[in-house]
């Protein structure tokens, strides 16, 4: 048994997890937040609710929280504090050195204000379970090649993705069958009040296009079902073979745009990109994006498909 289990061991090291799969994923979670602190004013961000203390929430263990550190009379400075650090980890520099940072910005903003949304708890929770991916990377970059390594460190990293798909199908797992327990879901007419919402639904300019199928019966039941056989589709690609992952993440990149777009809920969107991405594409398969790499004294610029010895890619 114990020889199978480090043949098993073996296998995962083939292919370290130091890709621009899992770096992209990390500046899309970076810009979610970001977004979030940018576009959203400190009154905004701690805004007094009834039935919950004045924010920001500072008990227990939420004194650690970078807005419970600075201090009530600084929040305005945490928040540019944070949005700096995650223009950092945006640009994928260092990512050894910017993933507690990171991590600390997230669950700061996730534990401590009261304007949050489903994204700032994904993205609480995945910025927490990269930490051996990224705690492991010593490439200068996340946009550069992988370095290959066949270790302990690298064993940590892939158990860290692994542990991120399970969390992944689970938050799709429990949406899909969440939804079965409300009867507008359950007869295909939830969409038609979600679109048409006051506050969370379509734009104005595109409720004109929209009510024509919403208003059609058999239209709005095949997009209310179809997003809970999607959510569950999604769920079990924990279980599918690679070659059967493509598809399933295009459906799940289409579903949260749709939210964006008709929601305004960028910010959920971005994380849950970020976590598609992490779940759906296969780390040993880079994407076709640009590579950062380090110019001349000047800064840092970015290298089409620019070769990197190993050298130069952790220097």
């Amino acid at each position: 048994m114990l020889t199978r289990l480090g043949h098993a061991a073996r296998r995962w090291v083939e292919s370290p997890p130091w890709s621009n799969v899992y770096g992209l994923a990390r500046t899309l979670l970076a810009l979610g937040t970001l977004g979030t602190l940018v576009f959203s004013p400190v009154d905004a961000l701690f805004t007094p609710a009834q039935g919950i203390p004045p924010a920001p929430h500072c008990g227990g263990i939420r004194a650690a929280s970078l807005f419970c550190v600075v201090g009530q009379g600084h929040l305005e400075v945490a928040r540019w504090v944070a949005v700096a650090i995650l223009v950092v980890v945006a640009s994928g520099w260092r990512p050894a050195l910017t993933a507690v940072p990171h991590w600390w910005v997230a669950v700061s903003l996730h534990a401590s204000a009261t304007l949050l949304d489903g994204g700032d708890q994904v993205t609480a929770v995945l910025t927490l379970l990269l930490l051996p991916v990224a705690l492991t990377d010593r490439r200068r970059w996340h946009w550069q090649p992988p370095v290959g390594r066949h270790d302990y460190a690298t064993l940590a990293a892939v158990v860290g993705m692994f542990l991120i798909r399970v969390q992944v199908a689970g938050i799709y797992l429990q949406a899909s069958v969440a939804k079965l327990g409300v009867a507008e879901w359950r007869d295909g007419t939830a969409l038609y009040y979600w679109l048409n919402h006051p506050m969370f639904g379509a734009p104005m300019w595109l409720r004109g296009a929209l009510r024509p199928f919403l208003s059609w019966g058999p239209g709005v039941a095949t997009l209310t079902w179809g997003t809970l056989v999607l959510e569950f589709a999604l769920a079990i690609g924990l279980f599918l073979p690679k070659r059967r992952w493509a598809p399933l993440l295009v459906g799940g990149l289409a579903l949260h745009g749709g939210i964006a777009l008709l929601m305004g809920l960028w910010s959920f969107s971005l994380a849950m990109f970020a976590a598609l991405v992490l779940y759906l594409r296969p780390w040993d398969r880079p994407l076709a994006l640009p590579a950062a790499s380090t110019a001349s004294r000047g800064g840092w610029a970015l290298a089409l498909r620019r070769p990197y010895s190993r050298e130069a890619t952790e220097r």
